[in-house]
């Protein structure tokens, strides 16, 4: 089985200060994976970032329960930096929506300590996202298949090329993306204060076996002779054909240069690793 997990960094961006970093949490999961071993003959976690070896019954794990909470201590600073690149928290969740690929997290990091200072447990339901304030509750859809999950974000990640989100094992199984190591999902931020919330309405693309297009976005420009010198320097790079749309639900006009329709979410990994030559690394995956 191919786990997306293990492309993600360790959960410990920004770390506490004064902490032990990705070492000290090596040590944890040791000592975890001996206690697992000690107090169960069921089940059994793996030193990797895998699916237990023997993976507990999913049935009976809940949607986590949205409730107002005050932003973590330790995981919203104004900014953090992951191998070079700087990520800048959101003050606020308030009306996030977002299309882009789901990839999960495993046993490599079970009873970590997320960036919101809870331990990471795979068996609950929870994420990870670059840049939404600490906790958030949110939606999450699969739109191959229209499953609806709600998850409380307390962790930071996934710091892979083309994720918007690391979902928890157990949120993976229930949204039915396991065995295929990643998903194209909606995630929408939740506002707990208002009324118990609803799943999002299924839209067109959330019906199963509806093949959602892919597209690789390698830049959005407000002047759309820069998209078009772009477009044509990738062009000549043959990495795939080349789009210039213009972006109608922004305040001034917006010419977003991507590469596609591409088959899967391979495809944009190879293409995206391809572009780091061209000196272009911000690249994100949208869908129609």
């Amino acid at each position: 089985m191919s786990n997306p997990g293990k492309y993600t960094t360790d959960h410990d961006y920004p770390a506490r200060p004064g902490t032990a970093g990705p070492r000290r949490g090596f040590v944890t999961v040791l000592l975890l994976v001996t206690l697992f071993a000690g107090c169960s003959s069921q089940e059994t976690l793996d030193t990797g970032d895998n699916a237990p070896l023997n993976p507990r019954d999913l049935s009976g794990v809940q949607n986590a329960v949205p409730r107002v909470e005050p932003h973590s201590r330790y995981g919203n600073p104004e900014s953090y930096v992951v191998f070079g690149k700087r990520y800048y928290t959101k003050s606020s969740s308030a009306g996030y929506t977002e299309r882009g690929i789901a990839s999960w997290y495993g046993t490599k990091f079970h009873g970590r300590r997320t960036s919101s200072g809870e331990p990471y447990d795979i068996y609950k339901m929870t994420a990870a996202h670059k840049t939404l304030p600490l906790p958030t509750y949110a939606h999450v859809t699969n739109l191959r298949n229209g499953r609806t999950i709600i998850v409380k974000i307390n962790d930071r990640g996934p710091f892979h090329a083309n994720r918007i989100i690391d979902l928890s094992y157990a949120a993976a199984a229930r949204l039915g993306i396991l065995e295929y190591g990643t998903g194209l999902v909606e995630v929408e931020a939740i506002d707990p204060s208002k009324p118990a919330p609803q799943p999002p309405a299924v839209t067109r693309q959330a019906v199963a076996g509806d093949p959602t297009t892919l597209f690789l976005q390698v830049g959005a420009f407000s002047n759309r002779d820069n998209a078009e010198r772009l477009g044509k320097r990738l062009q000549s790079s043959n990495l795939g054909e080349v789009h210039i749309t213009e972006a109608h639900n922004t305040a001034r006009p917006l010419y977003r240069v991507r590469i596609g329709p591409l088959t899967t979410v391979d495809d944009a990994d190879r293409i995206s690793h391809s572009l780091i030559s061209l000196g272009i690394s911000d690249t994100r995956v949208m869908s129609d």
